[in-house]
């Protein structure tokens, strides 16, 4: 994995620097004078990971000369990733020219990444927990205005992963991150749908990198639930890598699909559970497996029988279609996000029968690429059993009936094509739910 890790950095359009070891703390000051020399630096965290790590990282730069402004620590242990705590730390980060040494997972990574990026500096991350592929990806995912975006801003020019304090972090973090990771399955299998059929071709290099080490990354789900850390690296390593991809495709397709679809809709939607919002990677899981069973109806389809004018004649015009968005999300605050990304990949009925045709005549090559690229949906339970993931909607507090929409819902966010979209222009999609429920 160390060969891929480099290759990756090579990649990085942002990143680097990467380190992962264990015991490696005392490493970040020796690679903040490396990355940011003559630089001061300030520490941003919250009160938990100022805690668990945050203390001993201000107190590691200042042993080694550095000049460190005091913490920047949110009050709240568990702060959420919306523009009100932009705000808070771009405030901050306004009254002096330091260094941000992000030290914290998912939220603390985004707020610090976006808030550097619109006060034009870098910024550097020391990571607490293997619970989402953020780290090194090239935008933040904050909530604005009520609705979860993604804001474009560089990734972290340098990443500190102490395995010996990731895997002490909350198992629960690592089941979030383990799911993440194993969403770049199914996110796989819909990128090679979209190539086959012509909808976004595959970028070789972006797919490599996130592609080549997966499977054994998430071999040990048992052990990466126990903290062991021949489990914990491997997972961390395909996370960093993950983000890796993103940096050099500028997108974030080589990982996310449409499990992620599903994720980003119930966001959009303001839903919590318990009084809370699930994690990202625990959603992320459940449409995991929701999209993996997807994809065993659709490989148990006979698709080099497709009647691909039956298709055509019944596809909808785009004024259809936006009705049809407009009843579905009328009492949505995304409303316009629906109609923009649905027109967006949007299609004629004669581009359709190509797209079609693409399908019915490279159905039994595509079927072998697909199955070689998924785990079975009994795999996938299993493992997320022993991880510790959600496996059932009602986990998270999604009913079945809600999950049922989502499949219809999930597909109008979004423009990237995935087999929601294939489901939909095939006629397929509510036969294979009719089966699944």
């Amino acid at each position: 994995m160390k060969s891929d890790i480099e290759k990756a950095l090579n990649s990085a359009r942002d990143t680097r620097s990467l380190l992962i070891d264990r015991n490696i703390i005392y490493q970040v000051p020796f690679l903040f004078k490396e990355q940011f020399p003559g630089k001061k630096a300030v520490v941003v965290c919250d009160t938990t990971t100022y805690k668990v790590a945050g203390k001993k990282v201000q107190n590691e730069l200042l042993s080694a000369g550095l000049t460190c402004i005091e913490p920047f620590v949110f009050k709240d242990p568990h702060p959420y990733a919306e523009f009100g705590n932009i705000d808070k730390l771009e405030e901050f980060l306004k009254t002096h020219n330091a260094i941000p040494v992000a030290v914290g997972s998912g939220t603390i990574n985004d707020l610090t990444k976006l808030s550097s990026y619109r006060t034009n500096r870098p910024y550097m991350c020391v990571a607490t927990a293997a619970s989402m592929d953020g780290y090194t990806s090239y935008g933040a995912s904050v909530t604005y205005k009520g609705s979860k975006q993604t804001f474009s801003c560089p990734a972290p020019q340098a990443v500190l992963a102490d395995i010996e304090i990731i895997r002490n972090a909350p198992p629960e973090m690592t089941a979030s991150g383990y799911a993440d990771l194993f969403a770049k399955l199914t996110a796989g299998a819909d990128w090679i749908l979209a190539d086959v059929l012509g909808a976004e071709p595959i970028n070789e290099r972006a797919w490599s990198i996130v592609q080549d080490g997966l499977k054994d990354a998430l071999n040990d789900p048992q052990g990466a639930k126990e903290g062991a850390a021949e489990a914990i690296t491997p997972l961390t390593e395909g996370l960093m890598l993950g983000g890796f991809a993103m940096q050099w495709a500028q997108s974030s397709r080589p990982a996310s699909g449409a499990e992620h679809q599903f994720s980003h809709l119930w966001n959009m939607e303001h839903h919590t559970y318990q009084g809370e919002t699930p994690s990202h990677g625990f959603q992320v899981g459940v449409a995991t497996l929701a999209i993996t069973t997807l994809y065993e109806k659709m490989l148990n389809t006979p698709f080099e029988k497709l009647d691909v004018k039956a298709c055509c004649s019944k596809w909808p015009k785009w004024d259809e279609i936006e009705s049809r968005v407009e009843k579905m999300f009328c009492e949505t605050d995304f409303l316009n996000t629906a109609i923009t990304e649905s027109k967006a990949k949007y299609i004629t009925s004669d581009e359709l029968a190509v797209q079609l045709e693409n399908l019915k005549n490279n159905w039994y090559g595509l079927h072998d690429r697909l199955t070689a690229q998924l785990l079975s949906s009994d795999e996938v339970r299993r493992r997320f059993r022993l991880v510790g993931t959600p496996v059932e909607p009602e986990e998270i507090g999604i009913s079945k009936s809600r999950m049922r929409d989502s499949f219809f819902r999930a597909q109008y966010i979004r423009r990237r094509f995935t087999i929601l979209d294939l489901g939909v222009r095939t006629d397929y999609l509510g036969k294979w739910l009719n089966e699944m429920f």
